[in-house]
């Protein structure tokens, strides 16, 4: 769930005048899982901005201090998310983490790296949530490590309901800066799509999987 209604707008905002998400109801992009998408995320962008990123930077480390204090340790998902993770982990003046999608196959054979000792609280920090699976499976391994979760940031979601469906099944707490239905009221706002555009993403957004542009 967003935090601040206009927070997500300012983020949406931020996030489109850079293009780190683009809107393209008439040529859809191909999602890695095979779904056609009228949009596409790239928050990774974000790291090439100074501003932007002071912008998110502080945000979420101010948002993750209200939510829920301070943790031990700050963990950002790899890949997209350690940058991000670690400007957060300055900010707050805290040690920093990140997790693996799966331990090495060499060398020490860590899924986690960094330093952090067993029983240490965690705020788990990730810049895009679709499923939530590769976020999930990061808090797995952090779980078995045992580390406690206090919960996890995220610059933008999708609003899935499968996501929300997941991260209850895990209980694991999410909150983020923004997501879809303040990006596409920003968007729309500023004449970004047009109101047929609106209905497409929108309609793309209930039924993913299933969606095809016409």
């Amino acid at each position: 769930m967003i935090f601040n209604k206009e927070t997500a707008r300012q983020t949406a905002e931020v996030l489109l005048q850079i293009n780190a998400i683009k809107l393209s109801p008439k040529e859809p992009f191909t999602w890695a899982s095979g779904w056609k998408s009228p949009i596409y995320c790239d928050n990774r962008i974000i790291l090439s901005y100074p501003p932007i990123r002071n912008y998110i930077r502080e945000t979420m480390g101010k948002q993750i201090e209200e939510l829920y204090g301070r943790p031990d340790v700050i963990a950002g998902v790899a890949t997209g998310a350690i940058g991000i993770g670690v400007l957060v982990a300055e900010y707050l003046g805290l040690p920093f983490i990140y997790v693996r999608p799966e331990a090495k196959g060499h060398g020490r054979k860590n899924q986690i790296e960094g330093y952090i000792e067993a029983g240490q609280s965690v705020v788990v920090v990730e810049d895009l949530i679709s499923t939530g699976k590769s976020s999930l499976n990061a808090a797995k391994a952090l779980k078995e490590a045992e580390i406690n979760i206090k919960g996890m940031v995220a610059i933008f979601s999708y609003g899935f309901d499968v996501a929300t469906e997941n991260f209850k099944k895990e209980d694991v707490t999410l909150h983020t800066l923004s997501n879809y239905e303040s990006l596409l009221d920003q968007a729309l706002e500023t004449n970004y799509i047009s109101q047929k555009e609106l209905t497409t993403l929108s309609d793309w957004n209930s039924n993913p999987s299933e969606w095809n542009a016409i």
